[in-house]
């Protein structure tokens, strides 16, 4: 069986636990889309794992592990985390692979995106400054892209980055009035790069349907959220790819015909991080009481994350674009203690089916509530549906009713042991 796992709102859903979990039951974990702008967080007893471009599976130390072509490399990012599991006794040796297809982050970009973000004053996008959308942008252009390929195949690259480099230092001085980028510095970068992920690279495509052929179970890990995704998402707040599962298929070369199943992962509540239309939005106590009880700062940035109640609009949408056939739920730990919950839904003046991504809409539509008793009690510790206080247990057929899917895992703390599966 080959399983689909994304994320149905803004991002942080908590899919690399539900990924990590799920590792267990499949040979191969495959990340699809997105760059280092991503955060999975994996907890194993008192180790607590941050990827942002290895698959959540890497933690397992029998999982192979596929970086795939829709994946943006930064290099850099990539080198710290093989390093950071190294020191902790984690080995990817044999076991991972990247396609010769995935484009590279280097310093360029990541100049352009903080170049362009701070011009942008006041109507800043919110990006993460990590040279995502110019990667993006450039294997679109594709004239001065740069992929893993290139890397391998190293004495090739000089010639070319020279050409990119002056071309990047002419917009730079004309639109931002910025220092040049040496060409010959990021060449000496890409030199140790080559050396130390050439190993890695192949034809991840061939590989993955040999792996399918073969009869192996695999695993795709999608990055941020539905929302979050260019076509579908609330543009222009969004990313630089197709983080939802529509992804999966230009990601990494598989068709959706081969996945049996998609899982959905949605918070208890909904969070985003930057700007961008939140119509569930709490910015009062109870909002800040989420986001400390949650933790809810980025694993990237940092930056504390907007919170505010569950969407139930938003995540029936994201579902029905993805195909999504069961919902993960993690977080309904931090609902706890609340005197009351409410689970919303957005609407336009009238009851509407289908949440409206466009950002012109979406300035007309407000957010009403549906409010259900809170449940006070500590639910770390609960190991079975049944176990879960009435009204924990109410609030979640509530959801399951509102998105018409089953809620089949509960996440009730960060480690793997605080999971609830009811399949």
């Amino acid at each position: 069986m080959n399983i689909c796992v994304v994320g149905l709102q803004w991002g942080d859903e908590g899919k690399g636990k539900v990924v990590d979990i799920l590792a267990e039951k499949n040979d191969i974990v495959v990340r699809y889309g997105g760059g280092a702008n991503a955060g999975h967080t994996v907890v194993i007893g008192d180790k607590k794992f941050a990827l942002h471009l290895l698959p959540s599976g890497a933690v397992r130390p029998n999982t192979v592990c596929v970086i795939a072509n829709g994946v943006v490399v930064d290099p850099e990012v990539l080198l710290t985390e093989i390093d950071s599991l190294s020191q902790k006794g984690i080995s990817l040796q044999g076991r991972f692979f990247i396609s010769e297809n995935a484009h590279v982050v280097l310093d360029y970009h990541k100049a352009e995106d903080r170049l362009r973000e701070e011009s942008l004053g006041k109507n800043k996008i919110g990006t993460t400054i990590r040279g995502i959308g110019p990667c993006y942008s450039d294997k679109v252009g594709r004239s001065f892209a740069v992929r893993m390929a290139d890397l391998v195949n190293i004495e090739k690259l000089k010639d070319k980055l020279e050409n990119i480099v002056a071309y990047k230092n002419k917009i730079f001085a004309a639109l931002y009035n910025a220092q040049p980028i040496n060409a010959a510095d990021i060449y000496e970068k890409c030199k140790v790069y080559s050396q130390k992920l050439s190993q890695y690279v192949c034809d991840t495509t061939a590989y993955l349907h040999e792996q399918i052929d073969g009869g192996r179970n695999i695993l795709f890990e999608g990055a941020q959220g539905a929302l979050l995704d260019l076509d579908h998402g609330t543009f222009p707040f969004v990313t630089s790819s197709n983080a939802s599962s529509l992804g999966v298929g230009p990601g990494c070369g598989v068709p959706v015909q081969m996945i049996n199943n998609f899982i959905g992962v949605v918070k208890a509540y909904t969070t985003r991080v930057g700007a961008g239309p939140f119509p569930s939005e709490l910015e009062n106590e109870t909002g800040q009481y989420i986001r400390d009880k949650g933790h809810e700062y980025g694993t990237t940035t940092g930056r504390p994350r907007r919170c505010g109640w569950f969407d139930a609009m938003v995540v029936k949408y994201a579902a029905r674009i993805g195909g999504i056939n069961e919902l993960a739920m993690m977080h309904l730990d931090t609902l706890a203690g609340l005197d009351e919950v409410k689970i919303g839904y957005t609407i336009d003046g009238k009851e509407i089916k289908m949440f409206p991504s466009n950002i012109d809409k979406l300035s007309k539509v407000q957010c009403v509530f549906k409010t259900l008793k809170g449940f006070g009690e500590d639910l770390s510790e609960v190991d079975s549906f049944e176990k879960l206080p009435a009204m924990a247990k109410e609030y979640v057929k509530a959801v399951e009713d509102a998105v018409g899917l089953p809620v089949t895992i509960i996440g009730v703390g960060p480690s793997r042991k605080q999971t609830i599966f009811r399949k």
